[in-house]
């Protein structure tokens, strides 16, 4: 999908005021109007602008719009980065509606399930609930750890521009926390009225890429690189893991792609995942008159076609 510049849309800065945002809208969605244009393509205008406002008029939204950057506007078979919203802080509870719109696939991508903005829960006027997700480290879930994290929270300043202000928090990581879980910080949402409590803040997780692993659920992914030799005879290596190093017995004639389930060693829990070694043969490299001795050596002496179980039809 293609990226959607939705001040273009609106005719308006980048550093608008949420007033200057509003009267552009309502000037865009006069003349567009499907009752009122004789426009061949007002309709699809309409729907535009409409998008456009609904991302803008909302300074959390249009904060984490920003945060992807005027550069991806000519960028073709656009996606979102990898978690591109974390570390901003919004109000309502996590995951809530967004409630039923006809909006772009561009818009679906980024607010398909936007956090709704939540109002105060019925008269005693409490605060309300916030919520942010943050990166921690595979290895946080494993021994849980203390981590200060920083959040923005976007508000409108006095003079109509929307503004960032910063926090940070220290917050621990319980030991086997999975993606997609949340922690629970009482009374760090926004404040109550009169004698009314706090809200609470609810934390998110999401696991910071790593150069070695990969988590499904429960489970972690190593992807092993093991030499041509190690996977035909057999062998002991050390591998890592995020609970330190072990030995791992490869086992002979292993093929690339095999996979070796080392039980319970995956997230810590009552029943813990398990860790998968994913073996990855790797050619050592012909770039010397000796390694191309031994290659050629192996092409006469070694009875082996690699596509012998491929039926080829000459035509």
């Amino acid at each position: 999908m293609d990226y959607k510049d939705y001040y273009k849309t609106l005719g308006v800065d980048r550093k608008a005021t949420q007033d200057e945002i509003k009267r552009a809208y309502r000037k865009l969605a006069r003349q567009y109007h499907p009752d009122v244009s004789k426009e061949d393509n007002a309709e699809q205008k309409f729907k535009d602008v409409g998008e456009a406002y609904e991302v803008l008029k909302d300074p959390e939204k249009r904060v984490a719009y920003d945060q992807l950057g005027s550069d991806w506007n000519n960028q073709q078979g656009f996606r979102p980065p990898p978690d591109w919203d974390a570390g901003f802080e919004f109000r309502g509870s996590p995951r809530g509606a967004g409630g039923q719109h006809d909006f772009s696939d561009f818009f679906e991508s980024l607010f398909g399930q936007a956090r709704s903005a939540g109002g105060p829960r019925g008269f005693h006027m409490q605060g309300e609930d916030h919520h942010a997700k943050i990166l921690v480290d595979i290895e946080d879930s494993f021994n849980g750890a203390s981590r200060s994290i920083s959040l923005q929270m976007p508000e409108v300043s006095a003079d109509g521009h929307v503004v960032s202000r910063s926090r940070t928090l220290k917050v621990g990581i319980p030991k086997g926390i999975r993606q997609g879980q949340q922690i629970r910080l009482s009374g760090q949402g926004a404040r109550g009225r009169g004698s009314g409590k706090a809200g609470d803040l609810y934390l998110e997780i999401e696991f910071k890429p790593h150069r070695y692993y990969r988590v499904e659920g429960a489970d972690v992914y190593l992807e092993l690189p093991v030499a041509p030799w190690e996977a035909a005879l057999g062998a002991s290596v050390k591998v890592p893991t995020p609970s330190g190093a072990i030995d791992l017995k490869i086992p002979a004639n292993s093929k690339a792609g095999k996979k070796l389930r080392l039980k319970g060693r995956g997230i810590p829990a009552k029943s813990p995942g398990d860790l998968y070694v994913v073996l990855q043969i790797v050619l050592p490299p012909a770039d010397d008159d000796k390694s191309r001795e031994i290659y050629q050596r192996m092409k006469e002496e070694i009875s082996f076609d690699p596509r012998a179980s491929m039926e080829v039809v000459w035509s």
